[in-house]
């Protein structure tokens, strides 16, 4: 094969791998925008018990098609533990998040789990990073701030609820790259929905709000969740395996677009100049922070 084609091979996996990224992204927004409306009406333990137990069921499935088994003794590993204990945290905080806050600022502040990934990934796994991406890294950090605003009137604490489940979701992907490789996509799927079932029990005695039976709006809202979460986490699988990833992760970002835009449409959120810059701060220092990791690689 000529460099001239293997050239086109890699750009066709490029753009292949950049499509599913944001039908993947896209996907998510839909799925965030329906458990923010089924938990205006139904307890947060409920709605995380339901949602766990229907991409455990789908995951399952998947997995039996697969001809995997479930019970695969590398689940029980140390990494696969740490992973499930942070899937619990980012989850159940997150969907607080959605809850409780606007959609398009719990969105944003979702931005920056590839800019702690990173810098986890210095300090665990004593990955190189240049000082050109430890200052971006600041500037990140710096964005999110201008996206909480702590030191203002408009300042709600209710904020660090997102943060601290990005904080949760960036340690899973950090935990998943120590995860044994004998574990398939669809295990890694069906346990990390199994970590939202018990993220929903343990809120739900600690909450002990009693659950409310289904009518057909919060069913449609339930099942649109599920089949969105599961398509999404799909279609992100399919992005990561289909091309560089460098040239497919950027494309995470488009999150925010469809995120801000749902926020807008569907819940009349009406986000202001200061989170737009916050957000434009954490989206071009995460650019950075690849960008180099690919120059430098």
């Amino acid at each position: 094969m000529t460099p001239h084609a293997d050239a086109r091979n890699v750009h066709r996996a490029n753009l292949i791998g950049s499509l599913w990224m944001m039908a993947a992204m896209v996907a998510f927004s839909f799925e965030d925008a329906f458990v923010k409306a089924v938990s205006e009406t139904h307890p947060v333990g409920q709605v995380l018990i339901v949602f766990g137990l229907g991409g455990t069921l789908l995951f399952a499935v998947i997995a039996r098609i697969q001809k995997k088994s479930l019970l695969n003794p590398d689940v029980l590993s140390r990494a696969m533990g740490i992973r499930v204990v942070f899937e619990v945290i980012g989850r159940l905080f997150y969907v607080l998040a959605l809850a409780l806050t606007p959609l398009s600022s719990t969105t944003a502040i979702l931005q920056a789990t590839p800019i702690i990934v990173v810098l986890g990934a210095a300090i665990l796994f004593g990955e190189k990073v240049g000082w050109r991406r430890w200052v971006a890294i600041l500037i990140g950090l710096i964005g999110v701030l201008i996206i909480l605003r702590p030191t203002t009137d408009s300042f709600s604490a209710l904020s660090l609820l997102a943060v601290i489940g990005t904080i949760g979701f960036a340690g899973r992907d950090l935990a998943s790259r120590a995860a044994p490789v004998s574990l398939s996509t669809s295990l890694l799927g069906f346990y990390g929905f199994v970590a939202i079932i018990l993220a929903g029990v343990l809120f739900s005695i600690w909450d002990g709000k009693a659950f409310i039976w289904f009518d057909g709006k919060s069913l449609f809202y339930f099942l649109g969740a599920v089949l969105m979460g599961a398509f999404a986490y799909s279609a992100l699988m399919m992005a990561m395996r289909s091309g560089d990833v460098s040239a497919v992760t950027p494309f995470r970002y488009t999150r925010l677009l469809f995120g801000i835009a749902l926020g807008m449409t569907l819940f009349g959120e009406e986000p202001d100049m200061m989170m737009i810059i916050g957000c434009g701060i954490v989206v071009l220092s995460g650019l950075f922070i690849l960008w180099r990791g690919k120059v430098t690689a």
